[in-house]
């Protein structure tokens, strides 16, 4: 079956001509962001004021599933590097992998032939620039752990005599300004504005290489940034940086959803859903407004095991996730050295805690930030009835999203190496 459809997609494409094919493709990726994440976020947004639960822009643009398994050799469950590869080259591969096959040889990414044929090529993500969904895209190595090298790649390797990246947003001063080498005055002295406030990107020059950096290694949480809000403003000042005649290919990566599910912390969870969500409603006008381009989302893997409702009760409750004033980790850092822990806490989660929350808090001996953390999302958890199978990734399948010119063929069940394959015959009939 699988070999017939081949044979259609295939033949679909070789009469694909280039007034069918998009000029500007957009690729978003909510890391860790499974089927459980979305409808969670559809109840968390939605408005209890109406009989109906609406929909949200992840509902609107879903046309279909993605399976995520890496290499065969390597098991069913994929890291965010494998997955990475596979959505951009169309290569299962190993987990830990950078853009290389099993053997660690390089493969050509959907984001490097875009490069290659003139298009303008950017990322936008939460987190360092170089983890392991922009590095999956924009670089090769045989560990996602070697964050240096890949650093060092962006500005070492090039493509037709030019930077594999002409605009990068997000993290990620630990990598590229450091004792051994500086790439950021490496960056400037070649071109590229650098900017390292967010403020600073209404101000920044068009149509210039923009290299953007605003924190250590990933950015603060969507519920510590101002506004409430990041990767938005990332993606419109990137997309305004790469629009040209040629076209552009851009990375989106709301990369701390799968964070927040590490740390199985579900209202971190639902404000960076709604950070990519508000990223999602404003590309997705951009597509209506533009007929010549695409917009593909998805996501790597699911993360967490997030489960809506747990302990046999037959309910959610996202209405306690709404009122906090910083994440549960910042929250967490400022109760260690509280001295009235439960008013803190009380007045940071915006609920009036019970006696026993209260003692739970009160109770505790430690100056480690992170039993702090467990406390403030074990209330949460109770509190909406969230439950959590892991703290690592699942192997569930992933929605498939898509709006924009060629958007159908992304419909139905796909692996993700045929999300791939279907960009690379897109930029192909260019």
């Amino acid at each position: 079956m699988k070999r017939i459809l081949s044979l259609l997609v295939a033949g679909f494409c070789s009469s694909l001509t280039a007034t069918e094919a998009p000029k500007n493709i957009i690729m978003v990726i909510g890391d860790g962001m499974g089927p459980s994440y979305t409808t969670a976020y559809r109840m968390y947004a939605d408005d209890p004021a109406t009989p109906e639960v609406e929909e949200t822009v992840f509902d609107r643009l879903l046309v279909g599933m993605a399976s995520t398994h890496p290499d065969s050799n390597t098991g069913y469950v994929t890291d965010s590097a494998a997955s990475a590869t596979a959505l951009s080259s169309g290569v299962k591969t190993y987990n830990g992998a950078i853009g290389v096959d099993v053997d660690k040889k390089s493969v050509q990414t959907v984001l490097e032939l875009a490069k290659k044929q003139g298009r303008k090529t950017g990322v936008a993500v939460t987190s360092q620039i170089n983890h392991a969904t922009p590095a999956g895209f924009s670089s090769h190595n045989e560990s996602r752990q070697n964050y240096n090298a890949i650093a060092d790649s962006y500005y070492d390797e090039k493509i037709n005599n030019q930077f594999v990246l002409d605009v990068m947003l997000g993290g990620g001063w630990k990598y590229f300004i450091r004792e051994d080498r500086n790439l950021v005055e490496q960056f400037q002295k070649s071109g590229y504005q650098y900017i390292d406030n967010y403020e600073q990107l209404s101000s920044v020059k068009p149509n210039a290489p923009l290299l953007g950096l605003f924190a250590d290694v990933g950015l603060p949480w969507a519920l510590d940034s101002a506004g409430k809000q990041r990767l938005p403003a990332l993606a419109r000042t990137a997309v305004k940086q790469l629009e040209n005649d040629e076209g552009f290919f851009l990375l989106v990566e709301g990369s701390q959803v799968d964070w927040a599910g590490h740390a199985n912390d579900v209202a971190a969870a639902m404000a960076e859903m709604h950070d990519l969500a508000l990223t999602l409603e404003w590309l997705e006008a951009y597509v209506q407004r533009h007929d010549n381009t695409l917009m593909v989302i998805t996501a790597d893997h699911s993360t967490g095991g997030l489960t809506i409702g747990a302990n046999r009760i037959y309910d959610w409750g996202p209405s306690v996730l709404k009122g906090l004033k910083a994440s549960p980790e910042e929250i967490s850092k400022m109760l260690v050295t509280a001295k009235n822990r439960a008013k803190l806490a009380s007045d940071l989660l915006g609920v009036d805690l019970t006696s026993e929350e209260e003692k739970q808090l009160i109770d505790l001996e430690s100056d480690n930030a992170r039993v702090f953390h467990k406390a403030i999302t074990k209330i949460l958890d109770n509190r909406s009835v969230t439950g959590w199978t892991t703290g690592g990734h699942t192997g569930v399948d992933v929605p498939v999203m898509a709006i924009g010119l060629g958007s159908e063929r992304f419909r139905g069940y796909l692996d993700n190496t045929q999300i791939a394959e279907n960009i690379f015959d897109l930029l192909k009939a260019k």
